[in-house]
């Protein structure tokens, strides 16, 4: 998904309302930059923040389930793909390398402002009113 909306001509715009986990941050983070928005409720905000959130990690698996050959190659391609993760992330937020690297070591969760403020999101609006921050 995340090639094809780099690839397609019209800009797309991302908008996460809710809880934008794992790939669902990979998804939103790929959207045109400028137009990434994060909508989140004052009530909800308010009341319950952990219900408003971004979280990006590092990719994972069962290995437990695999036999050695597939543990060591399924290794390998988590490996590959934590690169690529890491390496779009860099580009697409504009944080160094060190900083996304570390993020991704454990499940970081963060509120809307927080998202916007580590590049993920550029807009972040408060629902039914239209205004944007």
């Amino acid at each position: 998904m995340y090639d094809i909306m780099q690839f397609v001509q019209p800009d797309v715009h991302t908008i996460c309302m809710g809880l934008a986990a794992s790939m669902g941050s990979f998804v939103l983070v790929g959207g045109e930059i400028t137009k990434r928005s994060r909508f989140h409720s004052r009530a909800v905000c308010n009341a319950q923040k952990m219900h408003v959130r971004v979280m990006i990690h590092q990719p994972a698996s069962p290995f437990y389930e695999a036999q050695t050959g597939e543990f060591v190659l399924e290794a390998e391609e988590l490996l590959k793909l934590r690169e690529t993760l890491t390496r779009v992330y860099v580009q697409r937020t504009g944080n160094p390398l060190w900083v996304v690297s570390e993020d991704m070591e454990r499940d970081v969760f963060m509120s809307a402002t927080e998202a916007q403020a580590h590049g993920i999101v550029d807009l972040v609006a408060v629902e039914n009113t239209g205004d944007f921050t």
